[in-house]
């Protein structure tokens, strides 16, 4: 009996543990070219940074892998610093001359999405693929 209640709690753990080290990749595609780097910014659903990512660019792609994550919502914006200068740079209206994007690819018309259009559920590892808006 005692065996019996001691894998049980085992087996309990293993999952919870199991749970809590999920692997996020997301993979930036179609960029313009290979110059600079992909800066990713991640939040949780209350809007509060949880990791700054910076990668290589390599075959007009980027791929970032985010691991022990824990279940619950997401989002995160990118953008491709192709001059190196760690910033998005704008034009003198302030329209991005760069490439950037946002979880979930939402349609913009005018300024950024509302945030509550970049949030995703995260209950299990997951790829998730994006596109850059160039203007």
């Amino acid at each position: 009996m005692r065996i019996k209640v001691l894998i049980s709690i085992l087996f309990f753990f293993s999952i919870k543990l199991a749970a809590a080290q999920l692997t996020l990749t997301i993979i930036i595609y179609d960029l313009q070219n290979n110059n600079g780097k992909i800066h990713l910014e991640l939040s949780n659903e209350n809007q509060e940074q949880l990791a700054a990512i910076s990668k290589e660019i390599s075959k007009n792609m980027s791929i970032i892998v985010i691991e022990n994550l824990k279940p619950g919502n997401y989002a995160f914006k990118f953008f491709h610093d192709e001059n190196g200068n760690n910033k998005l740079d704008t034009n003198r209206m302030g329209i991005p001359i760069e490439g950037f994007g946002f979880s979930n690819n939402p349609k913009m018309t005018f300024g950024p999405p509302p945030f509550r259009k970049t949030v995703f559920e995260f209950n299990e590892s997951k790829v998730m693929k994006c596109k850059p808006k160039y203007f």
